[in-house]
């Protein structure tokens, strides 16, 4: 094995190189790639309705094609999926990753093109393991399996020639054999839909490996670590895993998760390094150990990248900026083309940059009051329809609220505390939060894996204020007025504490 390391971490080295070109020269990578990209799309409907045969500039392109989100692509995607090809991008669609976030249906559904799983998700996690290898050149990672936790893929509802999953799963699923020989469990176990079942044969079968590096979501890592320690009674995982050195990690903010993942795998050689992966594609890795939270954002991975101030994301015509064109320190709404036909799309998250030389960020929200501590994604229109179902249930009417998350602690579960001052009290204050959690599920699909079987959230924790608790926040905060409004949903329990606390209703 010490030889298989050896030649592996040789040859993710080599790929340095052309990082470092991409640093150095990051406004002329962006500009050649915008090109290949326009060049490619030129014969698609998308292309020859915006004139790419035409070989745009910059310029051009942003004064043709508007700013999208998810709603405005989705009639093309729609048509993609039910088998129409040369769309949005000209290779063959077979493959479409599926996430939460959207305001008018239960799920987002992008396209997966080749060139966007090989030259960009592909891409990296390969880059991710070359940055490690070279930060820490006397790593043996490769001498041991690499587990990952992946979600599951089904046929398309609409042509059962083609798939939709979670984007792990794809991923997964189109693995070469060399790459798949790497990993643990295997596949039918890590694509596995029933995740209780699934946590439990991942148990039975990593414990037996020499699991050297893991990649997933924080909220899953922690509830199958957690069944490990239970299952073998180890200490702490170093009992399971010795030589357990690196814990890739994304999709959430691991600030609550830090000192979590310290107790369960106390040792000096472990090590955490953040991605910024998504369906739509692969955009960051934390290329030096000491940021944290900070992610060179990476510019040869078939992505154009253009930023929109925050403060004029509401606005008609906000101004567009490119790569060339960012300060440090400000939000930016993220705006992305890609080579999955994705164009000028609003992923709907906020970065900012940490650096300009190389271009380096960290996600600093979304552009909607949100909650995504445990990868559940839920946003404020899910909030509002599940108050208004549980309203409804129960003869209730609410005068405001807000809700944020309550992180894991020892072996508790995370969940949702939800603060609410009603007008009309429900008449079963039991029913209206069991109606709630039940609407978030059906209208939220990845809330609704998180809460199967209580495995990784709890049901909803349900605070009644008193009246004019929202109010008094307000006044204490020193925003009376019609312009100052309470957040519906905050990623962090800032707001939620101060409410509590000025209520006293701890």
């Amino acid at each position: 094995m010490e030889i298989i390391n050896s030649l592996v971490t040789w040859v993710m080295k080599k790929r340095i190189h052309q990082i470092d070109l991409f640093r150095k020269y990051p406004h002329d990578v962006q500009n050649e790639l915008f090109s290949n990209l326009i060049s490619t799309a030129k014969n698609t409907e998308w292309g020859q309705k915006y004139g790419y045969s035409d070989k745009l500039s910059v310029r051009e392109f942003q004064e043709r094609v508007p700013i999208c989100a998810y709603e405005d692509l989705y009639p093309s995607i729609e048509r993609v999926m039910r088998g129409e090809q040369n769309v949005l991008w000209p290779s063959k669609v077979e493959w479409f990753a599926k996430s939460s976030g959207t305001t008018n249906a239960r799920s987002k559904f992008i396209p997966v093109t080749p060139e966007a799983l090989e030259d960009c998700h592909y891409k990296g996690g390969k880059d991710m393991l070359s940055i490690f290898v070279n930060n820490y050149p006397e790593s043996k990672i490769f001498s041991g399996k690499g587990l990952s936790i992946g979600g599951s893929h089904h046929p398309n509802e609409f042509n059962s020639e083609t798939r939709c999953g979670d984007v792990s799963a794809v991923i997964m699923q189109n693995l070469p054999l060399w790459a798949e020989a790497m990993r643990t469990p295997p596949l039918k176990v890590a694509l596995m839909d029933k995740w209780e079942e699934k946590i439990e044969k991942m148990v039975e079968i990593t414990v037996k490996e020499n699991v050297t590096s893991i990649s997933g979501v924080p909220t899953w890592t922690y509830v199958l670590l957690n069944r490990i320690l239970e299952e073998t009674g180890a200490k702490d995982i170093t009992e399971v895993w010795p030589n357990l050195e690196l814990f890739t990690h994304g999709a959430v903010a691991f600030g609550p998760y830090r000192e979590l993942f310290k107790q369960l795998i106390p040792s000096d050689k472990m090590n955490y390094l953040e991605v910024y992966n998504a369906s739509e594609g692969f955009f960051g890795i934390q290329d030096e150990p000491s940021l944290k939270d900070e992610m060179l954002l990476m510019l040869d991975y078939g992505v154009f990248y253009e930023f929109i101030p925050m403060e004029e994301t509401e606005q008609e015509n906000p101004r567009v900026l490119t790569l060339d064109q960012v300060e440090l320190g400000k939000n930016y709404a993220l705006i992305i083309s890609t080579n999955a036909g994705l164009w000028r799309y609003k992923i709907g998250d906020t970065v900012k940059f940490t650096s300009l030389d190389p271009y380096r960020i960290k996600i600093s929200g979304r552009t909607k009051h949100f909650i995504n501590a445990f990868g559940e994604e839920v946003v404020v229109e899910n909030a509002e329809t599940a108050i208004t179902k549980a309203c409804e249930a129960t003869g209730a009417t609410i005068t405001n609220f807000t809700a944020a998350p309550v992180y894991f602690e020892g072996k508790s579960k995370g969940g949702h505390q939800w603060v609410i001052e009603f007008s009309q009290q429900p008449s079963s204050l039991a029913h209206f939060s069991e109606v709630l959690d039940q609407t978030l599920r059906t209208v939220n699909s990845d809330y609704d894996a998180k809460r199967q079987k209580d495995l990784a959230l709890q049901p909803p924790l349900i605070t009644v204020a008193p009246s004019g608790a929202f109010l008094n926040w307000l006044q204490h905060k020193g925003k009376m007025g019609g312009q100052h409004k309470v957040p519906r949903l905050a990623n962090n329990r800032e707001y939620l504490e101060e409410i509590l606390e000025v209520n006293n209703l701890r």
